[in-house]
C-alpha cells in the first residue's frame, strides 16, 4: 500500500510539472480514472474543490477529447484582455482552465463596484469565451489580503475580508449574467477571504497578487457525456 501511494503520488507531480497540452494530459488522467487520482492533483493545484460534484470516471480517450477541447478555451481566454490564464486539473482529473483578474483591475480600494475597466474585460470574457462554450460550468472564487480594517479587532478583519471577497465575486457573477451568459452555467460563487493566498503577504506586490478574483472553467457533464459518445469536438 505505501508502495503504491508513492507511485501515484509521483505520477501526480510528474502531471504537474510536465509541459505538455491539456490533450496529452486528458488522456493520462483518464486512463488512470479522473475520480481517485483528480482529488489528489486537485488539491496539489490549489483548486478549492472545483469538479467535485461530478463523480463519472472517464476513460483515456474521453479525457483526451476534453482536453483538447479545453485547449481550445484556454486560447480563447488567453486573449481577453486583463486575464491571466493558465491551465489547472479539477477535483476529477480532469483538466480545467483558471482566469485570474486582478482586484486592483476590477475594483477601486474596498470596493465592490466594478470598474470601467472591468467591464470591458468582463465583457470579452463573456462574448468570447463563456457564452461560445455552455458545456463549460463555471465557478468563480474571491480573495483578499491580509490587510486589517482600522477599527477592528483582527478577528473582525477576517470576516471583513471574507465579506468583501464574496461580494466581489458576487459583482463579477451578476456582471456576467447581466451580459448574457446562462444562470445554469455558472455553478458556485464563493468568497474566501484571506485563504489560499497565492504570494507573501508581507509585501505590497505579494498582497496585490492575493486580491483577485479566479474563475474556473471546467467540464460540465454535458461535455463529459459528449466525450464519452466520442463526440465532442
Amino acid at each position: 500500500m505505501k508502495k503504491m501511494k508513492t507511485i501515484i503520488l509521483a505520477l501526480c507531480a510528474g502531471l504537474m510539472l510536465q509541459s505538455c497540452s491539456n490533450a496529452l494530459k486528458g488522456a493520462g488522467l483518464g486512463a488512470l480514472g479522473g475520480g481517485v487520482l483528480g482529488g489528489v492533483v486537485g488539491r496539489i493545484a490549489g483548486n478549492t474543490g472545483v469538479g467535485a460534484a461530478i463523480g463519472a470516471a472517464v476513460g483515456a480517450t474521453a479525457g483526451t477529447l476534453i482536453g483538447r477541447h479545453m485547449d481550445k478555451v484556454k486560447a480563447q481566454a488567453q486573449a481577453v484582455q486583463n486575464a491571466q490564464v493558465q491551465s489547472v486539473t479539477d477535483a476529477n482529473g480532469l483538466q480545467a482552465v483558471k482566469v485570474t483578474f486582478d482586484s486592483g483591475i476590477l475594483f477601486t480600494s474596498g470596493s465592490s463596484t466594478l470598474s470601467s475597466t472591468a467591464r470591458t474585460s468582463l465583457s470579452q470574457f463573456a462574448n468570447e469565451v463563456l457564452i461560445p462554450n455552455p458545456d463549460c460550468d463555471v465557478a468563480i472564487q474571491g480573495y483578499t489580503d491580509n490587510t486589517p480594517f482600522r477599527g477592528y479587532s483582527a478577528a473582525q478583519s477576517v470576516q471583513k475580508n471574507l465579506e468583501l471577497s464574496q461580494q466581489r465575486a458576487q459583482a463579477v457573477t451578476n456582471y456576467l449574467l447581466s451580459i448574457g451568459v446562462s444562470a445554469a452555467q455558472i455553478r458556485s460563487t464563493m468568497g474566501f477571504g484571506e485563504e489560499n493566498p497565492v504570494a507573501s503577504n508581507s509585501t505590497a506586490d505579494g498582497k496585490a497578487q492575493n486580491r483577485r478574483v479566479e474563475v474556473y472553467l471546467y467540464a460540465s457533464q454535458t461535455m463529459i457525456d459528449a466525450a464519452n459518445a466520442g463526440t465532442l469536438q
